[in-house]
């Protein structure tokens, strides 16, 4: 099994917390960006694509600040997704830093989907 390498990405989004934190918390937000269908039952979202379905279970989470998933069927117990709310200091932007893992030829294509994800994501907040 190929050793997967952490990626942390961070994009600028002129939203509110709490209006972006909605966005990356709850079905209806997540389906508006991230995944076609989005259901959560008992702490675990089912995102559904074209051509796929995952399953993830909330291990963390604090209102307006974060959330942390670990995506279920991933051998790797260190592996998971987060996506992280932070008022730069001196700016006072929101940033969204985004917490996961690729295999190291898929690294670069991983972050390209983010790029691709987080501009939906902007476009949707009306921010883009």
């Amino acid at each position: 099994m190929v050793e997967k390498e952490k990626i942390e990405l961070e994009f600028s989004v002129n939203s509110s917390p709490g209006v972006l934190f909605f966005r990356l918390s709850d079905p209806s937000g997540l389906q508006e960006w991230f995944a076609d269908k989005v259901t959560l039952n008992n702490n675990i979202f089912t995102f559904t694509w074209s051509d796929s379905t995952e399953q993830a279970q909330i291990i963390d989470q604090k209102e307006a600040v974060f959330i942390k998933l670990k995506w279920l069927g991933i051998e790797n117990k260190n592996c998971y997704l987060e996506f992280k709310i932070q008022i730069q200091e001196l700016t006072e932007e929101t940033a969204l830093i985004i917490t996961d893992f690729a295999e190291p030829n898929d690294k670069q294509s991983t972050i390209e989907i983010w790029e691709k994800q987080v501009s939906e994501l902007r476009n949707v907040l009306g921010v883009g």
